[in-house]
């Protein structure tokens, strides 16, 4: 059986119940098959002790571009691995995380995320592997 690919705005009504990554101010901005984006506004609280944005968040913000790409396939998937390297410091306002299928089989999927600052330049890479349940999430807005 085919299944259908969620709708954008399925799968922003989806993730609204993140709330950590919703405190965080991380907002999904676009879904494809295999694909998506999130952007994080930083503000104060994103700051660690030195000023520099905190890692924890870069993590989160990659962490829900790659949960919002997996789930982009209809099934409900869960996260068995992931690491990230940290290139840089990020530098404007506004981060954005784009995440994009490497490979997937009827159990595991793999993903990279890159996390980009405003001037596009790559500020950390993400790598998650993803265990696919049966479970749907849902076809419908």
């Amino acid at each position: 059986m085919k299944q259908k690919e969620p709708k954008m705005g399925f799968l922003k009504n989806f993730f609204e119940k993140d709330i950590f990554a919703r405190h965080c101010g991380i907002e999904l901005i676009e879904v494809a098959d295999g694909h998506a984006k999130a952007r994080m506004k930083i503000s104060g609280y994103h700051l660690n002790g030195i000023g520099r944005v905190h890692g924890g968040a870069l993590f989160t913000l990659a962490d829900l571009a790659f949960a919002a790409a997996v789930h982009s396939r209809g099934r409900v998937a869960v996260s068995i691995n992931n690491s990230i390297s940290y290139i840089k410091a990020a530098s404007g306002k506004i981060l954005t995380a784009q995440a994009d299928e490497i490979s997937s089989n009827n159990r595991i999927a793999s993903y990279s995320v890159n996390i980009l600052d405003e001037s596009g330049g790559i500020i950390a890479v993400f790598q998650g592997l993803a265990y696919l349940k049966n479970q749907q999430t849902g076809d419908s807005d």
